[in-house]
């Protein structure tokens, strides 16, 4: 019987165990992070498509703002999401980061819907990540051209 090099007796298990947490650990919060800002970009997408149909379809402008702002608390609870996005309406076409706009009613009215969300990532302090990542959801409504106008 021949050895080879020193006594090493079951120390395979032990790099085994070790290695499999150094590259299992990240592995998995990876995962996690990616994750939740995924829920977080499809909740905000749904919300901003949710919210430019409600709008859409409502019979006065008072009516569409209270519909888009439930709208918009559905689509966030049905992801398990707190209500603290912010919505806006901006021109077709525009950057959400634009101008804001009062959209109309009228038939064949166009505007984007946008609905923001900012995402901190699980376990990571404020001081590395800001305020965390912002996800963006947008929606281009385009209102009815045979609408009745006065409904």
């Amino acid at each position: 019987m021949r050895r080879r090099g020193g006594d090493e007796n079951g120390s395979a298990i032990v790099e085994f165990v070790f290695l499999a947490v150094v590259v299992m650990v990240p592995l998995v919060y990876l995962i996690a992070a990616v994750a939740t800002v995924q829920r977080n970009t499809l909740a905000v997408t749904q919300a901003a498509r949710d919210a430019g149909r409600a709008f859409a379809t409502s019979d006065t402008a008072a009516q569409a703002r209270r519909r888009v702002d439930a709208a918009v608390r559905l689509a966030l609870a049905d992801q398990g999401l707190p209500n603290d996005a912010a919505t806006r309406f901006v021109a077709s076409g525009a950057k959400c980061t634009d101008h804001a706009i009062r959209p109309r009613l009228t038939p064949g009215a166009e505007f984007t819907v946008c609905v923001t969300r900012r995402v901190r990532l699980p376990a990571v302090p404020t001081v590395l990540t800001g305020r965390g990542i912002r996800t963006v959801g947008i929606y281009l409504v385009h209102v009815d051209d045979f609408r009745q106008v006065g409904r």
